[in-house]
């Protein structure tokens, strides 16, 4: 047998939570002194210590945790309940992280507000015919659109090699907002006649007679202060936006996100 100091130290937990374990009938000692009132536990007991704990780190209380006990759990159930823990707490764990970078890119915009400046092109955009994928994300938030858009682009490109066809410029990339949040559209310029039956969408998006273009660099999860920035430049220069705004992904997914570059073509009229 192994005093309480010893059993919580291979048990890996504290003498104070043994205690109360005990107290609460989940985990008797195999012995108590009846003389000192110190209390033993014998090996085979760290099997119910170890679904105890695992127990609580599924989220239930003690009093769930007696109740699961009672009713035998086995280590294959336990098992199981276990990686669905785990999955759930990695998806925490994600949005978690997708939450601070999103702060962080909203501090940058409150910082830059009044400080910085971008150079602002005012020129005309041709038209471009695309193949595109498009799907819905739940808002313009970074986070948002970049779980949608980067597997639509990963499997547009993946299509567009099934029809033995080349990108013959960047790809372009713009959003609408519908009811159920923002339609994302992930196209690749590309050169084919219409009216042929592909498993990817063929568009034409039009010439821009007058867009106000500036160059972003750096990953798109700090575009929205660029966007920010160029929208007072608009209304500082007694312009007024006329259209969908395009994402053009000059350099792009390769090597160190602080070298990728994109034009933002904002269609823009001056009123006369």
């Amino acid at each position: 047998m192994f005093s309480i100091g010893d059993f919580a130290r291979l048990g890996r937990v504290s003498v104070r939570m043994l205690r109360h374990y005990d107290a609460l009938g989940l985990l008797r000692p195999a012995r108590v002194d009846p003389h000192t009132g110190y209390r033993y536990y014998e090996a085979g007991q760290l099997s119910r210590l170890n679904r105890i704990i695992a127990l609580k780190n599924l989220g239930l209380t003690l009093e769930q945790v007696g109740r699961v006990l009672e009713e035998k759990v086995g280590p294959e159930e336990l098992h199981g309940m276990l990686r669905l823990r785990r999955a759930e707490l990695e998806a925490q764990v994600a949005a978690d992280l997708a939450r601070l970078a999103e702060v962080e890119a909203r501090l940058r915009m409150i910082e830059t507000e009044g400080v910085m400046s971008i150079d602002v092109v005012v020129k005309s955009v041709p038209g471009v015919r695309l193949a595109e994928l498009s799907g819905i994300a739940e808002s313009f938030e970074s986070d948002r659109i970049g779980a949608v858009i980067r597997p639509l682009y990963a499997e547009l490109g993946r299509r567009i090699a099934r029809a033995g066809l080349t990108p013959t410029g960047p790809g372009v990339a713009y959003y609408e907002p519908v009811a159920e949040g923002v339609r994302v559209h992930a196209g690749l310029q590309v050169n084919l006649e219409p009216g042929v039956s592909h498993d990817f969408d063929v568009v034409d998006l039009p010439a821009i007679e007058q867009a106000a273009t500036v160059i972003h660099r750096g990953p798109m999860d700090t575009v929205g202060a660029t966007y920010q920035l160029l929208a007072t430049w608009i209304e500082e220069n007694g312009y007024r936006g006329t259209g969908v705004a395009r994402e053009v992904y000059l350099a792009y997914g390769e090597g160190d996100p602080a070298g990728w570059v994109t034009e933002i073509q904002e269609p823009v009229t001056r009123p006369a």
